[in-house]
């Protein structure tokens, strides 16, 4: 046998020797498939081969991936038990390194404003449905009028985390954000003129720019106005749009998982100790206290929470966390990741719909409960369906605020459908929040087996589903479910916040802790901050291979 291999390569080689070469190309300008030139300008494959690493957006910290011990393994004196110990493994991911701020949030109501004005009757509700929610403030014993009325705008709270802000409204400023950075990215690298992005705010230039209608539709961005604002790129090179494959496009910005969130808030990545890896570490920082035990700032608190009853800040003067209720951002010690306030200030927003149960035995790798997949709605013409800017499409939430769904520009999406799932052995429907969760194939179901119809309101969440209603005249009506047969609040639209706030005792300062809340409702002790999937490596830095 061996004799025969050793034959049978001799001919190999023998028959190579009669084209052209057998050398190995070292040119990455070289197609290792087919020989051909890559990026030729004579009609080549274009393809950006110098791409090295993703870059860090802005305001974003690396976070190399790894795995980690998720759950609580303390006595739990809330009697929850609901996030047990499990070991996960998270991929490489970027994330802020603080909460978005007052004047972060502002800079995007102005963006709103400017360029869907809020006198416009087809835009009003893109202005008021992105406002936080000020009267949050509000305590029916209690005088808070002055952050009622200045903490959203007054310079002085520019740099403390924005609250008042719902599940929903965190989701589309991530939205908006991606986009602005994309654009300004565009702009950069020569696909854009100059100082583009400042004609759609100054009103110069109608239509906006959306990074998945510049990817999948490219002439519809900026209003069907994209040639006339192409920047050097098209003037020098045959690529006149950037592409996914030019890899300068930033993947999106979003919340962060629950499991993102908390492999972030342990930090694990400073401390090699057993107990911290097998899910014991208490806090974002090591030790078993909140203050300090550095010589140099020993006794100051290390997180932003309430210390007591009646007591938000300590007794003023040294011993005083400089904070009754929010603080500025970075005014604590950051994380062994960089990161900022993980652990007190506001608690935060994460992606993940809340269940009591994790549920790992179906996935223990990026774990995540909410994926409702879509796909781009073409039209009758087989074109991408754009939004067009009268005819923008807008949600009723159950408290009866107006949100819109989509932005003029924005390419419309549809639920995935048969067509799509179909022999498919990984998912079998775009809504996969209730996934093993309530569902007849689930013993969480707990009525499958009587011989009866399924009935509703003898599902393990029943929640309470309050009804918005519009009359002839298209006035709200609001129909508050007053039944008494309610079993829960949880269901498919309440979502995971994480973290202690400055409202908290320290017990919730645990980064294995998890509450839950409507999606439509807000607080004046929650907040938000973004993420960002990482694309390629899972570190920096690639490691040396062990031969």
């Amino acid at each position: 046998m061996r004799k025969y291999l050793s034959n049978a390569c001799m001919l190999c080689l023998v028959v190579l020797a009669g084209f052209t070469s057998c050398k190995k190309s070292s040119s990455k300008n070289v197609s290792r498939a087919t020989g051909w030139q890559i990026n030729s300008k004579d009609g080549g494959f274009q393809y950006n081969t110098n791409f090295k690493e993703q870059e860090t957006a802005p305001g974003l910290v690396f976070l190399e991936g790894g795995t980690f011990t998720r759950g609580r393994v303390q006595d739990d004196v809330m009697h929850d038990w609901n996030n047990s110990p499990t070991q996960m493994h998270v991929q490489s991911f970027y994330m802020d390194e603080t909460e978005v701020t007052n004047k972060m949030y502002m800079e995007y109501l102005d963006y709103l404003k400017k360029v869907y004005p809020p006198e416009n009757p087809a835009y009003t509700n893109i202005y008021y449905g992105a406002l936080p929610d000020t009267l949050v403030w509000r305590n029916r014993l209690g005088y808070n009028e002055v952050m009622t009325n200045n903490y959203l705008r007054h310079p002085a709270y520019a740099e403390y985390p924005v609250v008042g802000v719902n599940w929903i409204q965190a989701v589309q400023f991530c939205e908006w954000r991606t986009d602005r950075v994309n654009e300004h990215i565009l702009e950069r690298e020569g696909f854009l003129d100059r100082n583009v992005k400042y004609q759609v705010t100054s009103g110069d230039m109608d239509g906006t720019f959306s990074t998945e209608t510049y990817l999948n539709s490219p002439s519809n961005v900026y209003g069907g106005q994209i040639d006339s604002l192409q920047g050097k790129v098209k003037r020098d090179s045959t690529n006149v749009f950037a592409k996914r494959s030019s890899g300068i496009l930033m993947p999106a910005y979003r919340l962060p998982t629950e499991t993102e969130w908390e492999y972030a808030a342990q930090a694990i990545v400073g401390s090699r100790e057993y107990n911290n890896y097998r899910g014991r570490k208490k806090y974002p920082w090591d030790g078993q206290y909140t203050r300090s035990a550095k010589r140099r700032y020993r006794g100051d608190q290390l997180a932003n929470f309430k210390q007591g009853k009646g007591d938000y800040g300590g007794i003023a003067g040294w011993s005083d966390d400089n904070a009754d209720i929010t603080s500025e951002v970075k005014s604590y010690p950051p994380n062994d990741w960089g990161l900022y306030d993980m652990a007190g200030n506001v608690a935060e927003w994460v992606a993940d719909v809340y269940r009591p149960i994790v549920d790992d035995e179906a996935n223990d790798f990026n774990y995540y409960r909410g994926n409702v997949y879509m796909k781009t709605a073409i039209d009758k013409e087989g074109k991408v369906d754009i939004v067009e800017e009268g005819n923008v499409r807008y949600d009723t939430l159950p408290n009866g605020r107006i949100i819109a769904r989509d932005l003029p520009g924005e390419i419309a999406m549809v639920p995935v459908d048969e067509n799509d799932t179909y022999l498919r052995t990984n998912f079998d429907s775009s809504d996969n929040r209730d996934y093993r969760d309530g569902d007849p194939s689930s013993t969480r179901f707990y009525d499958m087996f009587d011989g009866e119809e399924e009935d509703p309101t003898k599902r393990m969440y029943n929640a309470p589903t309050h009804e918005i209603k519009r009359d002839a005249e298209g006035n709200i009506i609001k129909q508050y479910d007053e039944s008494n047969e309610r079993t829960t609040l949880i269901n498919d639209e309440v979502r995971v916040y994480k973290g202690g706030s400055w409202k908290d005792r320290a017990f919730w300062l645990d980064p294995a802790q998890r509450r839950y809340l409507p999606q439509y409702m807000a607080t004046d002790y929650i907040g938000f901050r973004c993420a960002m999937s990482r694309v390629g490596s899972k570190a920096t830095e690639k490691k040396t291979p062990r031969h």
